[in-house]
């Protein structure tokens, strides 16, 4: 799939039409939207200014997304290996092919861990090894230790997968509009102003098994970075979202429904549902229900 650029007088921003369906996400992320697109995109507006994502993950809704934005598209995630892949796809694929075709030539086990305690010196090198340990690690998890960073995620068990061209090429031209950096949110949304759009997607906090006492969490999957998601940050965050609000600026956020929701979105419009999670397809070890409480927050401006 290639984005066309229809051609319009200087000074106009370009609108972007789509040649065929939207691209599919490249990268493999704990709590993808790839399956929730359909009640998500009803609430994005079918005109956008500007872009914003400040947790990209694996980028579903940016991609669904990219045939509505006529101005520029700010991605950013604080995790740097993710941030480097999405760098080098957009900027250096003749550079980052033959390192793909490399990892494909030796994968097995042993070479996963040895790839996995390396550490790259660019930024090429950095996205390769993301890639690759992303393709083959267990469930496509990234998980990294709080203490040194490393990512600890063991060995999947399954063949690494190269991109083909075709789709590397369809990626980049998705992105040749599109700003990217690792960043935490709260450096990026300040420029956003009223046509703008802003897509939220933070990592879920974990299910206590009581709303008083602070049990051991039924799920995990906050520790993208060595620097955790927690309910401060959602706090910051839902209070940034006030302030896009009070701007004019729309904004969707992706959230796991639960009481914080309504008591921190008190303005928006919350839609609730429950979605199937398969997080631990590879393992025994129940992480995540089944059936697991969703909210789309959608703000009102």
């Amino acid at each position: 799939m290639t984005l066309a650029v229809l051609d319009v007088p200087p000074g106009v921003l370009p609108a972007v039409r789509p040649d065929s369906a939207p691209i599919k996400p490249f990268i493999r992320w704990a709590g993808g939207k790839s399956r929730l697109l359909s009640r998500i995109l009803p609430h994005v507006p079918t005109c956008i200014g500007n872009y914003y994502e400040p947790f990209l993950g694996g980028g579903a809704v940016f991609f669904a997304c990219a045939a509505r934005v006529a101005g520029r598209s700010h991605l950013a995630d604080l995790n740097e290996h993710l941030v480097a892949a999405w760098v080098a796809v957009r900027d250096y694929q003749s550079d980052l092919r033959p390192l793909l075709d490399g990892y494909l030539a030796n994968d097995s086990k042993e070479f996963y861990y040895e790839v996995r305690s390396a550490t790259p010196p660019s930024l090429v090198e950095k996205a390769a090894r993301f890639l690759y340990l992303n393709g083959v690690s267990w469930n496509h998890l990234w998980r990294e230790n709080s203490r040194t960073g490393a990512m600890n995620v063991p060995w999947g068990d399954r063949r690494f997968k190269v991109m083909d061209e075709a789709t590397m090429k369809a990626i980049g031209d998705a992105l040749t509009r599109a700003d990217i950096v690792a960043a935490d949110f709260r450096e990026m949304l300040d420029s956003a102003t009223r046509g703008d759009f802003v897509y939220l997607d933070p990592p879920y906090l974990p299910v206590f098994t009581s709303p008083d006492v602070e049990k051991e969490p039924t799920a995990k999957f906050n520790k993208y970075t060595a620097k955790t998601f927690e309910m401060s940050d959602l706090v910051e965050l839902a209070e940034i979202c006030a302030d896009l609000s009070r701007r004019g600026v729309r904004w969707v956020m992706s959230n796991r429904d639960n009481a914080s929701v309504s008591d921190l979105f008190p303005g928006a419009e919350i839609i609730r549902f429950t979605t199937h999670r398969s997080l631990a397809a590879q393992s025994r070890r129940e992480v995540e229900a089944h059936m697991s409480p969703e909210a789309i927050i959608v703000g009102r401006v």
